[in-house]
């Protein structure tokens, strides 16, 4: 039987090593948590009891008596700890990149300075694509997946500096072979084209603040019709939170007269590759 040990671990590092000086007493489920748990820290950080349990293959309550074994008053306990260590290493060294971004290379601000300049929009990058993973939930894009690659036709819209993110979605689809039209506002004819869009195709709609007017018409009218919806956007309380099947998203982390495209580029490019993927999925299952 497994002894309760004393808890002297508050730290990640200090956990780690009161692990290895267990890991030969402990029991051969109690030994597998342990192993699963250096591998994994992020998932022990994140994940419930159960869930944890079934990716180890063992039953919720040894994860009970793993934390006690450790001198833990309950799992919880223990979890806090992972906790701890991921948000450690997600924030520190991102702002030890900014600090030095807008410190200059030699330490001095450099305001005004062209090199200023990019450091302040690769700072801010770099902060946007950290915060994109959390901030799009992973069903959202699950379904925005499976509609792409259900659809009859895609038809995609931006105006303004949204438009290049449109562009690069409507060629990604039509490298995977898929009918992906751009409604690109070419002799001002985008909404009488996009009355054509039925309920078996899919709109995949991109704007930010302030909204485009006539994207929001567009939208609008075609969600009306019964037509699913996917939004770029950089708020889910903008004009298409009540309208969109998916909204997707981004956020903001800096205000700029030049929005950075950065994050919902990404976001973009993981959409048409993910829907690539589905695609192959659903090819390789009919063959």
């Amino acid at each position: 039987m497994t002894t309760v040990r004393k808890a002297v671990a508050r730290s990640y590092e200090d956990l780690t090593a009161h692990m290895a000086r267990c890991h030969p007493e402990l029991s051969d489920r109690l030994r597998r948590i342990a192993e699963y748990a250096v591998q994994h820290p992020n998932e022990m950080a994140l994940g419930t009891v159960s869930s944890l349990a079934q990716a180890i293959g063992v039953q919720p309550s040894a994860m009970i008596r793993f934390a006690n074994s450790l001198g833990y008053h309950g799992f919880s306990e223990l979890q806090q700890i992972f906790r701890s260590q991921l948000v450690k290493a997600a924030s520190s060294p991102y702002r030890d990149r900014i600090a030095a971004l807008r410190g200059g290379r030699d330490g001095h601000p450099l305001v005004g300075d062209p090199e200023h300049v990019l450091a302040e929009f690769v700072a801010d990058d770099i902060a946007a694509l950290e915060a994109l993973y959390s901030a799009v939930p992973a069903a959202a894009l699950q379904e925005a997946v499976s509609l792409l690659a259900s659809a009859e036709s895609v038809y995609v819209l931006a105006q303004g500096r949204s438009f290049p993110i449109a562009f690069y979605i409507d060629y990604g689809l039509c490298q995977l072979d898929l009918k992906s039209n751009l409604l690109d506002g070419v002799g001002g004819r985008v909404e009488q084209r996009a009355r054509i869009i039925g309920m078996r195709d899919v709109l995949l709609a991109v704007s930010f603040k302030d909204y485009s007017p006539q994207t929001v018409r567009v939208a609008t009218e075609a969600a009306a019709r019964g037509v699913p919806l996917i939004v770029i956007t950089d708020t889910a309380l903008g004009p298409f939170s009540s309208i969109a099947r998916v909204c997707l998203a981004v956020g903001e982390v800096k205000a700029r007269p030049f929005r950075s495209l950065v994050a919902p580029i990404c976001l973009a490019q993981s959409l048409v590759v993910a829907a690539g993927h589905r695609l192959a999925s659903q090819h390789e299952a009919q063959s």
